[in-house]
């Protein structure tokens, strides 16, 4: 899978577009510590495939998580507490991409505007309750397992692992770390389940290189934005417009 298979046409304005879209998913991430794969596969899949917006993301997704999964000193006592998670996650990506097959079709679309919309819903009026210690292993490896068909089905994994890791009562700085955690994990098992359906290429992980330049141009901007800006308001435009976004998404799959 080459550059213009890609990005169809291969034109300089599609190309422009996309490290666009690199560059925004970036920034959200530098502020609010998460949304580059939302972003990302939200806005690529307006003007191409959604397995192969996933191809793009694989890369600057992962390098970006594992800078975000630092400090390395407290890295295994957060891994302990969230190993379960992270063994759904694989096991259900894996299983959701031979089942499902590759993000594609309108359905693919339908459920990348429903899980935008759910996540939005979630981000603006949720509250999750805690998690008992006692069932964290049981119901950490459930919630990954869902998370892992959700990426499989949509590329998108912060539903509902986010809501989960928010409800461990987590002080902010492991919280980030578990995020990190978790979203590097499902990179991983994306790449996989992409690799399986013959959508994962060496042309399609070199355009993905390409993007990791823009996304981490976006990420510094956005942690410099963090300290100039209001992260409660950012964060309110962007579940707001991440609702609007997932539900043109849906309508367009149910209508198209």
């Amino acid at each position: 899978m080459n550059l213009p298979d890609l990005l169809p046409g291969g034109t300089p304005a599609l190309l422009a577009a996309t490290v666009a879209v690199f560059v925004l998913a970036g920034l959200v991430k530098g502020v609010v510590g998460l949304g580059l794969p939302t972003i990302s596969m939200a806005m690529l899949a307006v003007f191409m495939a959604p397995a192969q917006a996933a191809a793009l993301l694989i890369v600057p997704s992962l390098i970006t998580n594992l800078w975000q999964a630092r400090p390395w000193p407290t890295l295994l006592p957060v891994l302990r507490r969230i190993g379960g998670m992270q063994a759904g996650i694989c096991a259900g990506t894996v299983v959701g991409a031979l089942w499902l097959g590759a993000p594609s079709g309108q359905w693919a679309g339908v459920c990348l505007g429903l899980a935008l919309v759910a996540y939005a819903a979630w981000g603006l009026f949720g509250s999750p309750p805690s998690v008992p210690t006692r069932h964290e292993g049981v119901l950490g490896a459930a919630v990954g397992a869902i998370t892992g068909l959700i990426t499989a089905a949509t590329g998108v994994f912060v539903i509902p692992a986010v809501p989960y890791l928010q409800a461990l009562n987590l002080d902010r700085d492991r919280l980030i770390q578990a995020m990190g955690i978790s979203f590097t994990v499902s990179t991983v098992a994306l790449a996989a389940g992409l690799w399986l359906n013959g959508e994962y290429t060496a042309g399609a992980a070199g355009v993905s290189v390409l993007m990791l330049l823009p996304a981490l141009a976006g990420m510094a901007l956005g942690q410099w934005l963090r300290g100039k800006l209001s992260a409660r308001t950012f964060k309110l435009c962007f579940m707001v417009s991440l609702a609007l976004l997932g539900a043109y998404q849906a309508a367009r799959g149910l209508t198209g």
